[in-house]
């Protein structure tokens, strides 16, 4: 089936209890922006996941369930599949979503007042999730190369791991905001030092079937022995196939000893579960979705290469490195000169875009933006132009003032 179409025309997401769109008077002020800000792409569901819920609200009832073998088999077959990582069964514990996974794996293996070290610039429940429980952060920022790319600073990253009381790393790989993929070597020196700080490393995978060629995805635990048994791998299908709304995560666990304490303090609270219609979707997906996420990627990765090259044409003043993964870009504007307020005022009253404010990522996020180019080429074009004519404007601005006090004078 050719999905162009489906992508290209998106269905209307206005009043449907959209995050992303029905929520901009009240987040941004308001409604006369274009929302290219939160991880949700603006594309249906692949055909054969619709079609899998349908099945499962026609017959009517909604009770109690469990997940079926073939669901588990869906899962094997897709991490198998996609990342050469064969997984079992009894490894998988359920969560809500991720974020829900990043919370109650910082309560299970964490203590009042110990610390977890991130890597920023990085997604903001990195820091709520640490620091909601009591716990302090430890920031390991990443190094910005001159052609804009990230990498990890490893020599930084060793001081923060053996620091008093540091217990976990929590690990975006893929990373967002930034894109990166960590390639192994990257990571192998990782679980070098976690496992010589014996450390716990909890990886938030959720990009990782986001991947461009030729880059690949590497899943923490098949790095080696001992990042198998010391890692918690954060999982699932939302960003993947757009289901996010149907908060299903698959928490991936080897080391039973790690699975049993974090199974019981999730069940404890309740929430060791998912949803009928979740499973349903999840099942589907993982089965029958590879060809539309194969040309949805495709889609995707050409939206990211036109506003790589717009901007290089147009847009002097930003710059961007092309991502290796996620459907995100993240938007350097620090030639403009602005304070970040300004910047994120200007964008919104000026472009009339809504990106995510880069202050929200940590400190390094200062004069960046986040964009999503998960929409319609239309919308990005449109998007686009808007940015450049305000940036236009502004650039016009300094010598229209001059112009007007010479005129004065004379």
């Amino acid at each position: 089936m050719d999905y162009t179409q489906h992508f290209d025309n998106p269905p209307e997401r206005l009043n449907t209890n959209s995050a992303k769109w029905d929520q901009l008077q009240k987040l941004f002020g308001t409604e006369d922006v274009l929302p290219l800000w939160v991880a949700d792409m603006d594309f249906a569901a692949p055909q054969p996941v619709q079609e899998a819920l349908k099945k499962s609200a026609e017959h009517g009832v909604v009770g109690y369930s469990f997940q079926s073998e073939a669901y588990y088999r869906a899962l094997r077959e897709w991490m198998k599949n996609k990342h050469g990582w064969e997984i079992e069964d009894e490894w998988v514990v359920f969560t809500p979503g991720v974020v829900t996974a990043l919370n109650f794996a910082v309560q299970t293996f964490t203590d009042h007042g110990d610390k977890v070290v991130i890597q920023t610039p990085v997604y903001p429940p990195f820091y709520s999730v640490v620091t909601g429980h009591g716990r302090e952060v430890v920031e390991n920022p990443l190094k910005q190369q001159e052609n804009g790319e990230y990498v990890m600073d490893l020599e930084q990253l060793e001081q923060a791991l053996s620091g008093e009381n540091v217990k976990m790393l929590i690990l975006c790989s893929p990373h967002n905001p930034v894109g990166r993929v960590w390639t192994r070597e990257e990571l192998e020196r990782v679980d070098e030092l976690c496992a010589k700080h014996n450390i716990i490393v909890v990886s938030d995978e959720i990009h990782g079937d986001l991947v461009f060629e030729p880059n690949r995805h590497i899943p923490y635990p098949m790095l080696s022995e001992q990042a198998k048994n010391r890692s918690i791998i954060c999982t699932a299908p939302s960003k993947t196939f757009n289901i996010a709304g149907l908060n299903t995560s698959n928490v991936i666990i080897p080391n039973q000893e790690l699975r049993d304490a974090f199974a019981l303090k999730i069940n404890n609270f309740g929430v060791g579960h998912i949803s009928q219609f979740g499973a349903v979707a999840t099942e589907a997906a993982y089965t029958h979705g590879e060809e539309w996420l194969e040309q949805c990627m495709r889609y995707m990765r050409a939206n990211m290469e036109y506003v790589q090259q717009y901007i290089a044409e147009h847009l002097p003043e930003v710059s961007v490195y092309l991502p290796e993964a996620t459907y995100l870009m993240w938007l350097d504007f620090r030639k403009l000169g602005m304070e970040q307020a300004d910047l994120v005022s200007f964008l919104l009253h000026k472009a009339r875009v809504a990106l995510n404010d880069g202050r929200a990522f940590g400190t390094a996020g200062e004069g960046y933006m986040r964009l999503n180019v998960a929409c319609s080429r239309k919308m990005l074009e449109e998007a686009m132009d808007r940015l450049a004519l305000a940036i236009r404007d502004w650039r016009e601005a300094p010598q229209q003032t001059a112009e007007r006090e010479n005129s004065l004078q004379q």
